[in-house]
């Protein structure tokens, strides 16, 4: 293993240019948005930059909707890069300009053999316990032979010529690496003049960007080889090498849907935060030395380093995931997170915006939208200061946004629909409970609402279950009789917000339950 001083040779501020280079073909991965920010990470902790690119070569799968999906969640997590967004698909004739200049050299030839000789070949050398590799049948065709097929319009590819040899270079994560070109054979680098393949378009790129640090996956490692020998070939300058661990589920496996949500959209369409997100994707392969759990984005950048990221796997922990995302949950101000909240709760069904004018969008939960909603199934109108009283008592309790409408549904709605049985405090009898919400409702009906407060509901009642001895017989009855819920916020908070009201039709309608 190399030491520090190897590994990492003195940087100077703004040498460093790092990329993230996502291929179009689905939404944004949670493993990809960790490579993104180490890269991000690295290049602004060395006062670099960070480029984006898309490699959308692969025209078939790539899709417009996954650019944008990749666009706005890396912004969503505070990833800005600093540069333009490049286009592989915008950039075909710089990968045509190197293309010739290999077949010029003929260190790339076109390569005729049809799909059903090729897998001939593999399974022919398997059969003799060979790596499968091509047995460069159009290396040594003539220029003539090369003109006619192009000529008669002979399907091709182009292959570079792999030099046989060991390629051995430094990774800043994993140390000395080597590989051996000779099992390779040669690779195939274009489908034709301006369709590159991948390694090849990526080594194109990288020296046109000057790109100095390419970090990315251990799952991409086997390609490094073949660029560093197309880099030598074309002339080009090496990057430093830098391949981050696996990311994997909490069972060691490769993960994947069934470990939860993979993508960054699902996370955020789940209520996991922002800055929930990035604290969490700084853990899966880098620690910081020290006992500290808590990073913003700005102090991520201070104290990242490439020294302190492990080559072992990473494990995704869903709970760690929950405890991040419920600590920043709760260093939201009551206004923000019932803003965050809203929306939820408008998608669910359960309230609509009221707006001032018809001029204003159809976009919900944002304050400077509707200062008042209404209850869907009642039609009532409620304030945004209402609802921001529903919100605070669930705010310790809340692990993730999406949360909010499980918790809070009973408030938007006229009437529950629970099992008697959850009424029940340990034995009592049908009897005792239809007693104490008969009671309940007789000293609750006598409180003015000018008192109906959350200290003065609990001082009351509180009274009243110390003459029963078992506080359990008053307050289990009434906090399921306003909720409905086996569990919930405090009868005292709820009775509060929904009003004396509310809160005597509740007990009425449980009460109706044990007749």
């Amino acid at each position: 293993m190399m030491g520090i001083i190897e590994k990492f040779k003195f940087i100077k501020p703004g040498e460093v240019r790092t990329r993230f280079a996502p291929s179009p073909t689905g939404f944004l991965h949670i493993g990809s948005a960790r490579t993104a920010l180490f890269n991000y990470l690295f290049a602004k902790k060395n006062k670099g930059s960070f480029i984006l690119r898309i490699e959308d070569t692969d025209k078939e799968r790539s899709k417009p909707e996954f650019e944008q999906d990749i666009i706005e969640n890396l912004k969503w997590i505070g990833i800005e890069w600093d540069e333009d967004l490049y286009k592989q698909s915008e950039r075909e004739d710089i990968y045509t300009k190197y293309l010739k200049k290999l077949l010029e050299k003929d260190t790339a030839y076109y390569c005729f053999c049809s799909e059903e000789e090729l897998e001939d070949q593999k399974q022919e050398q398997m059969s003799r316990g060979l790596p499968a590799r091509y047995n460069q049948k159009c290396a040594q065709l003539s220029a003539e032979e090369v003109k006619k097929n192009l000529d008669a319009e002979k399907k091709a590819v182009m292959r570079f010529r792999t030099p046989a040899q060991k390629i051995v270079f430094n990774d800043l994560v994993r140390g000395k690496v080597e590989f051996d070109s000779s099992l390779m054979g040669d690779v195939v680098i274009a489908k034709d003049l301006t369709t590159p393949l991948y390694n090849f378009a990526v080594v194109v790129d990288d020296f046109e960007m000057k790109i100095s640090h390419v970090i990315r996956g251990e799952d991409l490692l086997p390609n490094t080889p073949i660029q560093i020998l197309l880099q030598k070939a074309l002339g080009f300058s090496q990057p430093e090498y830098a391949h981050l661990p696996l990311i994997l589920g909490s069972d060691k496996s490769k993960l994947s849907k069934r470990h939860g949500a993979v993508s960054v959209a699902e996370y955020k369409k789940q209520g996991y935060l922002s800055e929930t997100i990035i604290n969490f994707l700084a853990f899966l392969g880098w620690n910081p030395g020290t006992e500290r759990e808590i990073f913003s984005l700005a102090s991520l950048i201070k104290e990242f380093s490439m020294e302190r990221v492990q080559k072992g796997a990473a494990v995704f922990n869903i709970k760690r995931l929950d405890f991040l995302n419920g600590f920043y949950i709760r260093q939201k101000s009551p206004d923000k997170l019932t803003e965050l909240c809203i929306p939820y709760l408008v998608q669910e069904g359960l309230l609509e915006p009221v707006f001032k004018t018809e001029s204003y969008p159809p976009a919900y939960g944002g304050m400077s939208i509707s200062q008042k909603y209404r209850v869907v199934e009642t039609k009532e109108e409620v304030s945004f200061d209402y609802l921001k009283k529903v919100v605070a008592i669930y705010q310790e309790r809340l692990k993730k946004l999406s949360e909010i409408i499980e918790l809070t549904d009973l408030f938007f709605k006229d009437k529950l629909h629970y099992d008697k049985k959850l009424l029940k405090w340990k034995d009592m009898s049908d009897e005792e409970i239809k007693n104490v919400l008969d009671k309940l409702t007789e000293v609750l009906s006598e409180i003015k609402d000018a008192d109906w407060r959350k200290k003065n509901l609990e001082n009351i009642l509180m009274l009243e279950a110390e003459k029963i001895g078992d506080r359990g017989k008053i307050l289990w009855p009434l906090r399921t009789a306003l909720t409905g819920k086996k569990a919930s916020a405090g009868p005292f908070e709820i009775a509060e917000i929904l009003g004396k009201g509310k809160t005597l039709k509740r007990i009425k309608q449980a009460g109706g339950l044990i007749e």
